[in-house]
């Protein structure tokens, strides 16, 4: 079990570099180009918003885990911006090696899995591909046209995807999204739809692309932000559901993980090392959850804001798992970087039993039973120098 757990925690180390992918898109404050690991965050958002948009024949839970997956290739291969002239077989071909490099990091058995699952994706055929492509084609136009100053060039892209592009099979397949961008590059009002109701709270999301952690990327190169973050311990919890307590529906799991830290939209960040006034950080994190699932239609708005709160409370065997993992990724990370945010912190080995120690135990004490002789390790060695 333990070599098996390593082989899971490589994998997922290995997958950090997505947050080092830059895309061609921008972010919508057009400070800076979004990177692949934010943008699969943001995706898996998109299909659990427009799950009412989707066929009966579409399994949300399915396309969401397609949607964590789907770019994981870009760590090798790089992105590949649709509007430039690109040997669209020869990528094919290098993202088909990739999958298999990178999937086959993890055990055979998840190996297998994740990369069948991958494929389906690329395939395009079953209603659960077909409905995530449907969202990967419109997130990245939407992202352009609710820009409050967006490119004249991402403009072209978008006019140039919608006429003949990869877009354009939306106008049959996706009909809201298509007459909506088209209204939105003429200037036009568009009409209300269920589509459209949801899109205001989707754009919104993207700023928490712009709030700082305290910990960093595996590469140092700067602090993760938290969209990121919750791309990551994502593909966390699923990596390691198996070291979940049975009754745990990690599916479930996966939702309260994309929507825990939207709060620190308005909230943000408040690192469980730092000084923090706890009361004022939950009030301030009610007020956000009432804003921003207030944006969507009510009974999203009362879904949402009720997973939030029950992962918050970490009463029952769903959220309690979802805090252990949230708790985990970051000692893994701190570990690999030779302290990261404890160093930063001045944090001790009691400080790291009691902040991350028993939210693990309670919710995935096999994952603390692998974790605490490396914490050991790193606490005696460091008191040592």
């Amino acid at each position: 079990m333990t070599d098996r757990l390593s082989a899971q925690v490589e994998f997922l180390k290995s997958a950090d570099k997505l947050k080092s992918v830059d895309r061609a898109n921008a972010l919508l404050d057009q400070s800076r180009a979004e990177n692949a690991a934010e943008h699969s965050w943001q995706l898996a958002l998109w299909a659990l918003a427009m799950q009412p948009l989707a066929g009966d024949d579409v399994d949300i839970d399915r396309v969401i885990r397609m949607l964590l997956l789907h770019d994981l290739v870009e760590i090798i291969v790089g992105d590949h911006p649709i509007h430039l002239e690109t040997d669209w077989l020869a990528v094919e071909r290098a993202e088909q090696a990739a999958a298999a490099e990178l999937f086959g990091l993890l055990p055979d058995d998840q190996s297998q899995a994740f990369l069948s699952l991958w494929q389906e994706f690329e395939a395009d055929k079953s209603a659960d591909a077909r409905f995530a492509k449907i969202l990967d084609r419109c997130q990245p136009m939407f992202q352009v046209l609710c820009a409050p100053e967006p490119r004249p060039d991402h403009i072209d892209v978008v006019r140039d995807n919608l006429n003949g592009g990869r877009a354009a099979y939306l106008e049959t397949d996706f009909p809201d999204a298509f007459r909506l961008a088209r209204s939105m590059l003429e200037n036009t009002s568009g009409q209300d739809t269920p589509f459209s109701r949801r899109l205001p709270f989707l754009a919104e999301s993207d700023k928490l692309k712009s709030v700082s952690r305290a910990s960093r990327l595996l590469s140092g190169e700067r602090f993760e932000n938290s969209a990121e973050h919750s791309w990551h311990i994502m593909l966390f919890a699923w990596v390691l559901s198996e070291h979940a307590d049975p009754v745990v529906s990690i599916d479930r799991v996966l939702k309260m993980l994309l929507l825990h830290d939207i709060v620190e939209i308005d909230a943000g960040d408040h690192p469980i090392h730092g000084q923090v006034d706890h009361a004022a950080q939950e009030a301030e994190e009610q007020a956000a959850a009432t804003r921003l699932f207030g944006m969507l239609p009510p009974e999203q708005n009362q879904r949402f804001f009720s997973l939030w709160q029950e992962f918050e409370a970490a009463e029952t065997p769903d959220a309690c798992f979802a805090k252990a993992i949230d708790r985990f990724q970051t000692p893994v990370g701190n570990l690999e970087t030779g302290g990261g945010s404890w160093v930063d912190y001045n944090v001790t080995f009691a400080q790291i039993e009691s902040r991350v120690g028993k939210p693990i135990s309670r919710g995935a004490p096999k994952l603390w039973s692998w974790l605490r002789p490396q914490l050991d390790r790193y606490f005696s060695e460091t008191l040592a120098e």
